[in-house]
């Protein structure tokens, strides 16, 4: 099942009728951003659940600030934006939203000042990012991850973008699934669009939000999960490349990747070259979670999509 259906300068429109003029800003100079959410279907509950939409909303309307776009809608009326979307398309499976901020003006220039922006998102069924989720072999990158006094890395940035497409294509033509990325103090910053973590002496560790990385929803999320519910002590500080090849397991995690297991790094095993117990546990507990099938996370974090009554779309302020 393909969709059918985007919100499009300000109203629920057929997917063919949502393009921009060749001589958009965006698309010319990059001046957009986007957010990735995840909405998981429930077999028992016939229901479809919006993950931690109000979160990616909040960052998505950051991201906006940083590019000078001052967007019309609040986080709860872009919620409920999304929830019209999902009903009027009707999925019942995984899915995927892309909402996106973007530079409308039809102009030459480069700049961020006195240009309009508008805001538009398509939702798509989606299953795996990666093709191993559960044994993902890794290569370093030679690309660098850009720096905050580049380009922001706490904001999803189109143009940015471009660092992480290099950094991917290197990977896959290497013969590696994902990649790591070095930051410019010469420590992993993250995977060409995911958040990770190592296992070290029973400790899960991560870049902290200094580190050039994106501040992941799907990585806090993580973090509650490992501390609350797992027992497991998180530290965030800098990761050197060499401790991938000493540690007891590895991961990704974010949106679009969910979590999946890091294997093998630089055709190194990452502990016994299998997913270890750690990663297991948190994959099965992160997955219930998403599904709203785990009592204490679903009301605060799982929004049903067909059981929600949607309010009237706003007109733009």
């Amino acid at each position: 099942m393909s969709n059918q259906y985007a919100f499009f300068q300000g109203k629920i429109v057929p997917i063919e009728a949502a393009k921009v003029s060749i001589m958009n800003h965006a698309l010319n100079y990059g001046t957009g951003a986007f957010g990735g959410m995840r909405a998981y279907w429930n077999d028992t509950d016939e229901e479809l659940y919006l993950f931690r939409p109000y979160d990616h909303f909040r960052r998505l309307l950051i991201s906006a600030k940083m590019l000078m776009i001052d967007l019309p809608y609040t986080e709860e009326e872009l919620t409920n934006i999304t929830i019209q979307l999902l009903q009027k398309e009707g999925f019942r499976q995984d899915t995927y939203l892309r909402p996106l901020v973007y530079k409308s003006a039809e102009v030459i220039g480069v700049k961020l000042h006195d240009l309009p922006g508008d805001f538009a998102m398509f939702a798509v069924p989606f299953g795996g990012y990666v093709s191993n989720e559960e044994g993902t072999r890794v290569g370093f990158s030679s690309w660098r991850r850009i720096s905050d006094n580049t380009i922001p890395a706490r904001g999803k940035f189109t143009g940015a973008y471009i660092n992480s497409a290099f950094i991917k294509t290197e990977a896959m033509l290497n013969g590696f699934d994902e990649a790591l990325v070095i930051d410019e103090s010469g420590h992993v910053a993250e995977g060409s669009a995911e958040n990770v973590f190592i296992i070290r002496d029973g400790k899960a560790i991560t870049p902290p939000v200094n580190a050039n990385i994106l501040e992941g929803i799907t990585r806090r999320t993580v973090m509650q999960l490992l501390r609350e519910d797992m027992g497991v002590v998180v530290e965030e500080r800098p990761i050197d490349r060499t401790e991938f090849w000493v540690c007891d397991e590895a991961f990704f995690c974010g949106t679009g990747v969910q979590i999946a297991a890091i294997t093998e790094v630089d055709r190194r095993p990452v502990g016994k070259g299998v997913m270890g117990p750690v990663v297991r546990e948190l994959r099965d507990l992160y997955f219930g979670v998403v599904r709203g099938q785990n009592p204490k996370y679903k009301s605060q974090w799982s929004l049903p999509v067909y059981a929600t009554v949607p309010q009237p779309i706003p007109m733009a302020k």
